[in-house]
């Protein structure tokens, strides 16, 4: 397979977490390199690590989870935006300066996880192609960090464009990325 599918593939799978990182940063004080470092770490690792999970488990596992995976990733999305919103129109400045990092922790690995699950299937029809993946899965996890942190840099551009409301946009476009996926695995 060549460098630029792969490197298609990999700017595609990269999008939902380039989307989630704009919406978490587009906050007033957006988010610090150590945390868009953070994001970009577990972002890349879980892109880079389902693909290779997908080539692996072939048709066995995703037998197992085709049937609800868009389901989980769309609940995980629509609830952390759910959240969002809801802390955007209810939570004063300082509570929100006091709320729990969204980069690290849980709330980091159900982000990584909901942002990798086409990860799985690529790495499935990799497997079926019979193509090897680490190249793959190395330029899909690196590409899906460099646009992590890029989004990290963009959120408080966007913020400010945004206004108060930025939260409330974060918000959003998580429930509109669940959406997304949801609605390409039902028409699909």
């Amino acid at each position: 397979m060549s460098f630029v599918v792969v490197l298609g593939m990999a700017v595609a799978l990269a999008m939902d977490c380039f989307a989630v990182t704009l919406g978490l940063a587009c906050g007033a004080k957006g988010l610090t390199a150590k945390q868009a470092v953070r994001m970009g770490a577990a972002f890349g690792g879980f892109q880079a690590v389902m693909p290779v999970l997908g080539w692996f488990a072939g048709d066995r596992l995703l037998g197992l989870i085709a049937s609800f995976d868009h389901w989980v990733a769309f609940g995980l999305l629509a609830a952390i935006g759910g959240r969002m919103i809801y802390e955007s129109f209810e939570l004063s400045d300082e509570e929100k300066a006091c709320r729990p990092d969204q980069t690290q922790g849980s709330r980091l690995l159900v982000l990584a996880l909901a942002t990798s699950v086409d990860a799985l299937a690529v790495g499935l029809s990799l497997g079926v192609v019979g193509g090897g993946i680490l190249f793959p899965a190395a330029v899909i996890g690196a590409t899906s960090f460099l646009v992590t942190v890029a989004g990290a840099k963009l959120g408080p551009v966007v913020g400010r464009v945004v206004g108060k409301r930025a939260e409330l946009a974060g918000g959003l476009l998580l429930i509109g990325i669940g959406l997304k996926v949801l609605f390409e695995h039902l028409a699909g």
